[in-house]
């Protein structure tokens, strides 16, 4: 197992270059060599960063993008491994939507925003689709993947002793393909987090997005760069959260730490 002054070790060495790139903009700027107008020190940036979480004006910003972006990843997720264990399962069933899901994938999904905006306005049910549909197709696709992967023999043995095709879904190919789905929903996480944060620039009916674009709008440059960290921890912490449940959720293929 790691000792823990060996994680020390590591994760000063993991600051230490975002440290020598701080230091190094805090001396340009205070010597002139760029302008403080667009690009304020660091050091006046996280004052203006203090004072948002201080005075609680982040909390409702967040709220509102936690929100549209729990709700539009957990429907994308939940379409897409109930579609993905079934295309995985069964040949007809991928046949039948494999030219679609093709024809959709390739597509960037901000591109789809205009379109959402004609059909549903620009409101939280354009923001919360426009999420689903990003993190919809990396976890259906590593689902597909996933259940392919899973040894034949283990689904053979299992209808040999007389279960159905729900048992093993639920007891064989979700769990053999857990961790391709976990990757999946791994790279959607992030791309939800910038849909969510694209849709509200848009919308601008609050999150953090809004609060963004709404400071850079009023020439607010210390506030846009404030906000700009609040939305760099909020996808720290996600990351954070979601390696703590991949390890719990999916433990027997987690590296062990030598």
């Amino acid at each position: 197992m790691m000792r823990a002054k060996d994680r020390l070790i590591i994760v000063a060495a993991g600051c230490s270059l975002p440290a020598v790139f701080l230091l190094g903009l805090e001396f340009a700027s205070r010597n002139g060599w760029v302008n403080p107008t667009f690009l304020p020190a660091p050091s006046a940036i996280f004052a203006t960063f203090a004072q948002i979480i201080l005075t609680g004006a982040f909390f409702a910003p967040l709220v509102h993008t936690l929100t549209l972006l729990f709700v539009g990843y957990s429907i994308g997720c939940i379409a897409a491994i109930s579609l993905g264990v079934l295309m995985g399962y069964s040949r007809a069933i991928y046949n039948l939507f494999e030219p679609l899901t093709e024809l959709i994938r390739p597509i960037p999904k901000p591109a789809l925003l205009p379109a959402l905006i004609l059909f549903l306005g620009l409101g939280a049910p354009m923001e919360i689709t426009i999420v689903a549909l990003g993190s919809f197709f990396p976890v259906l696709i590593n689902t597909v993947q996933g259940v392919r992967a899973v040894d034949p023999v283990m689904i053979d043995t299992a209808r040999t002793f007389g279960h159905k095709s729900p048992a093993v879904w639920r007891r064989i190919l979700l769990p053999a393909s857990a961790p391709y789905v976990l990757a999946g929903m791994r790279i959607s996480l992030g791309l939800a987090l910038l849909l969510v944060v694209t849709s509200e620039m848009l919308s601008g009916n609050g999150g953090l997005g809004d609060a963004i674009l709404s400071a850079q709008r009023s020439f607010l440059v210390k506030e846009s760069y404030a906000w700009l960290i609040v939305l760099a921890l909020v996808g720290l912490v996600l990351t954070a959260i979601f390696n703590w449940t991949e390890k719990r959720v999916a433990f027997w293929q987690a590296p062990q730490a030598q």
